[in-house]
C-alpha cells in the first residue's frame, strides 16, 4: 500500500509496506525502512524495482572456477608439451602459446617455441607443416605475414 502525503514548506512523505521515503525537496530524498537493495536515481528518473537474489559470493566464486577448469579440459591440449610436464604447468604452457599466437607476429612466436624447447618443456616437431598445422588450430591467422611458406622460413632457424 502506498500512500503520499504533503507535509510542511513542501516536504513529502511516501509511506510504503515497511518503509517510508521523505522527500525533502526536490534532489534530497530519506529513507526510513529496511534495506535489502539501495537504488540511486535523478530526480525524475525511472526506478524499475525487481526482487533481491541473495548469492553467497564464496560459493559463486568456485562455481565461476569449476566451469571455467571443465571448459578448460574440454579444449584439447597443445599436442607439443613434453611428457615429463605436469598437467598444471602444460595448461599454462598451453595458454600461453594460444595468447602467443593470436597477438604476436611469427618471428616472435618461432623464438618463443624455441626457448621452451631449449627450457625442455616442448619438443618441437622437425616437420614445419605439422607445427603450423597446431598453431592454427590453436588461433593463429593465416593471412599476409603468417602463410606457410613465412613460417617455413622462421621455424627452427
Amino acid at each position: 500500500m502506498v500512500e503520499e502525503q504533503t507535509m510542511k514548506n513542501e516536504e513529502k512523505k511516501l509511506e510504503l509496506k515497511d518503509s517510508t521515503i521523505y522527500q525533502t525537496n526536490e534532489n534530497c530524498h530519506v529513507f526510513n525502512g529496511p534495506i535489502s537493495g539501495c537504488v540511486f536515481a535523478m530526480p525524475g528518473a525511472t526506478v524499475n524495482q525487481s526482487p533481491v537474489q541473495n548469492v553467497d559470493v564464496a560459493e559463486s566464486g568456485k562455481r565461476q572456477q569449476s566451469d571455467s577448469d571443465s571448459q578448460e579440459r574440454n579444449e584439447e591440449l597443445f599436442h607439443f608439451i613434453h611428457p615429463e610436464i605436469e598437467d598444471d604447468e602444460a595448461w599454462r604452457i598451453h595458454d600461453a602459446i594460444k595468447r602467443l599466437v593470436i597477438h604476436q607476429r611469427v618471428p616472435e612466436i618461432c623464438s618463443y617455441l624455441k626457448e621452451l624447447k631449449q627450457k625442455g618443456k616442448v619438443m618441437l616437431p622437425p616437420s614445419s607443416t605439422v607445427m603450423y598445422n597446431e598453431l592454427v588450430r590453436l588461433g593463429m591467422s593465416t593471412g599476409e605475414g603468417y602463410s606457410e611458406k613465412h613460417f617455413n622460413n622462421s621455424y627452427l632457424k
